[in-house]
């Protein structure tokens, strides 16, 4: 099965929804279609495809529509990509009642992407889970396994209120 071949409700989940779960309940259950892929994810082109405490991955099809003036994907894909699958791997650590939010990411460019690199693979995972912080790394590979952009990412955990 291809990201183009799955259906899928698109949406945000309401606050009390998001905090009554922890986060590893939460993302599996945007895996098993209980809770609804989100807007961003659908416009890029990526899908949520394995999860497990401290590490997620995303599949997706770079297509034409994120082509910059030189003909390769825009980095900006790329970026939203990784920072999906670094902030679920902190997200599948929280307990419910915490949120969690980007502070720092750092990303590194290897390969150029187009169009023709089909599928491709980013694999978050963490690194450090604290009780404030978190640091995550991500993978970006092809279906060679030819690693194609890399980073890492800081994020801030908090109590959330409902």
């Amino acid at each position: 099965m291809s990201c183009d071949d799955i259906e899928r409700m698109v949406g945000v989940v309401s606050r009390e929804v998001l905090c009554a779960e922890d986060g590893l309940s939460f993302v599996r259950g945007m895996m098993e279609r209980r809770h609804p892929h989100s807007p961003y994810a659908d416009t890029m082109g990526f899908e949520l495809v394995e999860v497990g405490e401290g590490w997620v991955v995303f599949a997706g099809k770079p297509s034409a529509r994120y082509l910059n003036p030189i003909g390769v994907i825009h980095g900006g894909w790329t970026a939203t990509l990784l920072d999906s699958a670094m902030a679920h791997a902190t997200q599948t650590t929280l307990k419910a009642g915490e949120g969690h939010t980007t502070i720092e990411m750092k990303i590194g460019f290897l390969r150029p992407i187009t169009p023709s690199t089909g599928v491709v693979r980013c694999e978050g995972k963490l690194i450090h889970r604290g009780g404030r912080i978190s640091t995550t790394e991500g993978r970006l590979i092809d279906q060679r396994g030819k690693l194609l952009a890399h980073g890492t990412e800081t994020c801030m955990i908090f109590p959330t209120e409902t």
